[in-house]
């Protein structure tokens, strides 16, 4: 079993205080002045039980990796600009698709090669692409010294690995590889 460290649950602790902060729309008060420290304080300690249980699970290498400005600005700039927009775009579609019986739905496998290095990376684009509607990741594997993301696609525009790459994966993977290098 992995020892505790503080740094990672620190790291992993501070993490989910932000994102308990959001969630809870804390953020905001904060910057009203009209803050809740019942809330505050709640998401603390939820934050840090988070971080002594969690952090062995979440942080492999350098805990502190993701707070690097270099690193950190690209990871907002994805959460909330990004794949949100990636996600509106892929949702319009699936609506047009089952409001419009005209359109095709030609569902299917694809496999779809990524050169992220990262497993946090490879995990964060395969989370991304299920998440958007009309695509679930089934499978990532290594082969031959390339990974390779396995993807059922809703509407299976072409077969060939790096355009249905492209036609899937759009901006997320660049903007997964500048937070994960």
């Amino acid at each position: 079993m992995k020892k505790i460290s503080f740094p990672a649950v620190l790291s992993t602790a501070v993490l989910m205080f932000l994102f308990w902060m959001v969630i809870t729309g804390q953020i905001v008060s904060i910057f009203r002045g009209e803050a809740s420290w019942q809330v505050l304080t709640a998401g603390g300690i939820v934050s840090i039980l988070v971080g002594l249980f969690a952090s062995r699970f979440f942080i492999h290498e350098s805990a502190f990796y993701l707070w690097n400005p270099a690193r950190f600005l690209p990871f907002l700039f994805y959460c909330f600009i990004i794949f949100p927009i990636e996600l509106i775009k892929a949702n319009v579609d699936v609506a047009r698709r089952a409001l419009s019986p005209k359109l095709p739905v030609n569902p299917g496998i694809v496999k779809i090669p990524t050169d992220l290095k990262s497993e946090y990376g490879q995990s964060m684009l395969a989370n991304s692409i299920t998440l958007t509607p009309g695509t679930i990741t089934m499978d990532i594997a290594e082969e031959e010294g390339q990974t390779n993301m396995y993807i059922h696609w809703i509407d299976v525009a072409t077969e060939e690995p790096v355009e249905a790459g492209n036609a899937i994966k759009g901006t997320l993977e660049k903007w997964i590889g500048r937070i994960w290098k």
